[in-house]
């Protein structure tokens, strides 16, 4: 049996050492990315940033889904300079 790893406290670390094993709310997105909250909110409502889902009432991302929307990001910059 593996061992739990316990939950980072540095949300950026999810895009340098593996994915978490629990879905990022959006304040994690927020704290990730260096934003405000509401430009997270102004993302998922423009379609502009990394997907997200409903559980509920609650706004939730998976981890792969926000690395996916990251190395697109990066491959569609690189393509452009």
């Amino acid at each position: 049996m593996s061992a739990h790893t316990p939950v980072q406290d540095d949300p950026r670390a999810t895009l340098r050492g593996g994915l978490p094993d629990r879905y990022l709310t959006p304040d994690d997105i927020a704290e990730m990315f260096e934003v405000p909250l509401e430009t997270v909110y102004q993302w998922r409502k423009k379609r502009t940033g990394p997907p997200g889902f409903r559980i509920g009432k609650h706004l939730r991302y998976d981890p792969a889904d926000v690395h996916a929307y990251v190395t697109q990001r990066k491959d569609t910059d690189r393509n452009a300079a």
